[in-house]
Protein backbone atom coordinates (compact mmCIF):
# COMPACT_ATOMS: atom_id res chain seq x y z
CA UNK A 1 0.00 0.00 0.00
CA UNK A 2 1.51 3.23 -0.50
CA UNK A 3 1.98 5.83 2.12
CA UNK A 4 -0.92 8.35 0.88
CA UNK A 5 -3.00 5.11 0.65
CA UNK A 6 -2.60 4.23 3.96
CA UNK A 7 -3.00 8.02 5.14
CA UNK A 8 -6.32 8.06 3.56
CA UNK A 9 -7.67 4.87 5.34
CA UNK A 10 -6.59 6.52 8.27
CA UNK A 11 -8.45 9.63 7.99
CA UNK A 12 -11.56 7.68 7.13
CA UNK A 13 -10.91 5.45 10.23
CA UNK A 14 -10.94 8.52 12.69
CA UNK A 15 -13.52 10.12 11.00
CA UNK A 16 -15.61 6.94 11.58
CA UNK A 17 -14.36 6.61 15.30
CA UNK A 18 -14.66 10.33 16.25
CA UNK A 19 -17.69 11.59 13.94
CA UNK A 20 -19.63 8.63 12.86
CA UNK A 21 -19.97 6.61 15.75
CA UNK A 22 -20.82 8.56 18.59
CA UNK A 23 -23.74 10.54 15.98
CA UNK A 24 -24.72 6.74 15.52
CA UNK A 25 -25.12 6.25 19.52
CA UNK A 26 -26.95 9.59 20.05
CA UNK A 27 -29.50 8.33 17.00
CA UNK A 28 -30.02 5.16 18.87
CA UNK A 29 -30.23 6.79 22.17
CA UNK A 30 -32.57 8.99 20.78
CA UNK A 31 -34.63 6.38 18.87
CA UNK A 32 -35.08 4.23 22.28
CA UNK A 33 -36.69 6.79 24.05
CA UNK A 34 -39.81 6.92 21.81
CA UNK A 35 -40.56 3.73 23.11
CA UNK A 36 -41.11 -0.07 21.86
CA UNK A 37 -38.42 -1.12 19.84
CA UNK A 38 -40.00 -3.67 17.89
CA UNK A 39 -41.88 -1.01 15.68
CA UNK A 40 -39.38 1.89 15.83
CA UNK A 41 -38.12 2.44 12.09
CA UNK A 42 -35.41 5.07 13.53
CA UNK A 43 -34.24 2.94 15.63
CA UNK A 44 -33.91 -0.05 13.22
CA UNK A 45 -32.04 2.56 11.10
CA UNK A 46 -29.63 3.49 13.21
CA UNK A 47 -29.02 0.18 14.31
CA UNK A 48 -28.01 -0.64 10.67
CA UNK A 49 -25.90 2.06 9.98
CA UNK A 50 -24.39 1.36 13.69
CA UNK A 51 -23.37 -2.23 12.03
CA UNK A 52 -21.90 -0.78 8.38
CA UNK A 53 -19.83 1.66 10.64
CA UNK A 54 -18.58 -0.96 12.35
CA UNK A 55 -18.02 -3.41 9.78
CA UNK A 56 -16.10 -0.53 7.99
CA UNK A 57 -13.82 0.10 11.04
CA UNK A 58 -12.92 -3.49 11.50
CA UNK A 59 -11.75 -3.91 7.72
CA UNK A 60 -9.82 -0.64 8.03
CA UNK A 61 -8.36 -1.53 11.25
CA UNK A 62 -7.16 -5.06 9.32
CA UNK A 63 -5.81 -3.18 6.15
CA UNK A 64 -4.08 -0.85 8.02
CA UNK A 65 -2.13 -3.61 10.06
CA UNK A 66 -1.58 -6.08 7.33
CA UNK A 67 -0.32 -4.36 5.07
CA UNK A 68 3.43 -2.95 4.00
CA UNK A 69 4.02 0.56 3.03
CA UNK A 70 5.91 0.78 0.10
CA UNK A 71 7.81 3.71 -1.28
CA UNK A 72 6.98 3.84 -5.36
CA UNK A 73 9.29 6.11 -6.19
CA UNK A 74 11.87 3.20 -5.51
CA UNK A 75 10.38 0.53 -7.51
CA UNK A 76 11.72 -0.37 -11.12
CA UNK A 77 9.57 0.88 -13.89
CA UNK A 78 8.82 -2.82 -15.32
CA UNK A 79 5.22 -2.15 -16.10
CA UNK A 80 3.87 -4.83 -13.83
CA UNK A 81 2.92 -4.58 -10.13
CA UNK A 82 3.31 -7.38 -8.28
Amino acid sequence: MTRVGAEKLRSELSELKSVVRPRIIAAIAAAREHGDLRENAEYHAAREQQSFCEGRISEIESKLSGCEIIDVTRIEPTGRVI
